[in-house]
């Protein structure tokens, strides 16, 4: 028996449970990466982030590649308009995307697998060799009988306040994707959650947590990235603002690369205040930084492009897209 006057719950997450027949054949991301060799037919189930990065990976190895996703627009966190360019690009590589196609079972016949799907009320089959569980992950707490010591807890992990203790038994803290702390289940996410509960155990609950501006990226190819407010979310809090979007397949930057997959979405506030940045392209990855940089240090538009970026970098593209 271990005994302490506080613990810690950072036990991460796991695929959710879809509660379909066959949901024992799927293969995790976390298999998936371990693999030494890919199989020809993969499926992926999910329109999430791990899919089609994986996606990605997979075609480019040569598999046969499908994303099969529920919804009518797949990475649902992201820019629609930006989606929709990035779609366009993944079907080009060569990935099978069925939108509205619900999986409802997997079955095993000989040495490959049967997806049985729905879409639009029709039955579908998909066969593959291997089936990449990518619908979501949900907090991994299940073995911990929570309920025990008294921990109030969901899918989306121990329920905290502003500390990361636990909201009903003030001995826990949780951090990371276990902890229900409201900002996105990313690893900077739960860098910066686990600093906070090392400071509330080691010098009291003194270390809040605050809901900063946190970057989020699907590594495709190009990458998508997006930071801040997404433009439905600043229309539903009725913000006064205005839009930059553009494609950027033309500009020099896209063009030098030869990639003309690229675009973004700028929402800046009347004030000049950076609402949020979405960016589709090259170095996508990099460039949401300075976004994020600017929303959480208040940053203006006007002030941001007064910078002088090195040339010919993306950075520098960053005055335009103001």
């Amino acid at each position: 028996m271990l005994e302490g006057r506080h613990t810690v719950i950072a036990t991460g997450a796991k695929p959710q449970t879809l509660n379909i027949l066959g949901e024992q054949y799927f293969t995790t991301s976390d298999q998936f990466l371990e693999l030494d060799s890919l199989p020809r037919q993969i499926i992926f189930v999910g329109g999430g982030y791990i899919s089609f990065e994986l996606a990605h990976v997979s075609r480019r190895a040569h598999a046969e590649v499908a994303v099969l996703h529920r919804a009518d627009r797949p990475l649902e966190k992201f820019d629609p308009d930006l989606v929709e360019q990035l779609v366009e690009r993944t079907r080009q590589l060569g990935v099978d995307i069925q939108l509205r196609t619900e999986v409802k079972g997997i079955e095993r016949r000989g040495d490959h697998f049967i997806v049985c799907a729905s879409s639009r009320g029709q039955k579908h089959e998909f066969q593959a060799d291997m089936i990449v569980h990518g619908a979501g992950r949900i907090a991994d707490l299940d073995d911990l009988n929570l309920s025990v010591a008294g921990v109030e807890a969901g899918k989306l992990g121990v329920r905290v306040n502003e500390y990361l203790q636990s909201v009903s038994n003030p001995a826990m803290y949780a951090a990371g994707d276990a902890a229900d702390s409201g900002l996105p289940k990313l690893t900077a996410v739960a860098e910066y959650e686990g600093g906070i509960v090392a400071a509330n155990l080691i010098n009291g609950n003194h270390k809040k947590l605050e809901h900063v501006a946190v970057p989020t990226v699907a590594f495709t190819v190009p990458p998508l990235a997006s930071v801040g407010l997404s433009e439905s979310t600043a229309k539903e809090q009725g913000l006064r603002y205005r839009v930059h979007w553009e494609k950027t397949g033309d500009w020099y930057s896209s063009r030098r690369v030869a990639e003309d997959c690229s675009g973004f979405k700028v929402l800046i506030e009347e004030d000049g205040r950076i609402l949020g940045a979405h960016v589709l392209g090259p170095e996508a990855d990099e460039l949401i930084n300075i976004f994020a940089f600017a929303i959480q240090s208040g940053v203006s538009a006007d002030t941001l492009k007064q910078i002088l970026f090195a040339y010919p970098t993306h950075a520098s593209d960053v005055a335009s897209m103001l």
